[in-house]
């Protein structure tokens, strides 16, 4: 049976894509950007493990109003076969629009990918967020972490959206004594952010980038 081992998951916030979202981050990625603004969420390790039918059943329903499904992490393209599978059933059940994140390059997934899976994932995408996080080229702008990153559209679907510059958004849930972030932040609020956690919050609070 195919499982996605997930680090967290969201299922309605407008802080990372345009309309009302739920997002999937997974965990485990071997790429290390220096700066990562999850580092919690690299080590290949056993965290929230569901199937992509399970996923689907807590994420997407007839009444929940999300219009699509963001995928971040960790690195999605590690888990590619178990994300392909969410976007397939997703799309069955509502014809959700699809943004995935990947510290890979385009080129490395459409010819070096990590794994035969990419290619399927890919095929569901309507907006790649690609390439490596670079602490220093956080510039606050758009829905990329930093300004070497590049948004590419595989399909036409979002293409009115000017995903480049739109105004960045951070949303702060709590849930169980568990603080989560959802968006992209800023350098200034990564500060406040840093002192807030190193400060106030005990280790079994989480936060979410």
């Amino acid at each position: 049976m195919m499982f996605l081992n997930i680090a967290n998951m969201v299922a309605k916030t407008n802080a990372l894509g345009p309309g009302l979202r739920a997002v999937i981050w997974v965990q485990g990625c071997k790429l290390r950007c220096p700066g990562c603004i999850a580092p919690g969420w690299l080590p290949f390790e056993p965290a929230l493990q569901l199937t992509p039918q399970e996923v689907v059943d807590q994420l997407v329903s007839d009444d929940n109003d999300i219009s699509g499904l963001t995928f971040s992490g960790g690195e999605p393209m590690e888990q590619a076969e178990a994300l392909a599978e969410v976007a397939h059933l997703a799309r069955e059940r509502n014809n959700l629009d699809i943004i995935c994140f990947s510290g890979y390059r385009y080129q490395t997934l459409r010819y070096r990918p990590p794994n035969p899976a990419v290619a399927r994932l890919l095929s569901y995408v309507d907006v790649l967020i690609e390439g490596p996080y670079i602490q220093r080229l956080n510039d606050s702008r758009g829905l990329r972490g930093s300004s070497n990153q590049r948004i590419i559209h595989l399909t036409d679907r979002l293409k009115h959206i000017p995903l480049e510059d739109q105004t960045r958004q951070v949303e702060l849930k709590i849930e169980e004594g568990a603080l989560t972030l959802v968006g992209i932040p800023t350098p200034e609020v990564s500060e406040v952010l840093e002192h807030l956690i190193t400060k106030k919050f005990d280790s079994k609070q989480r936060i979410s980038l």
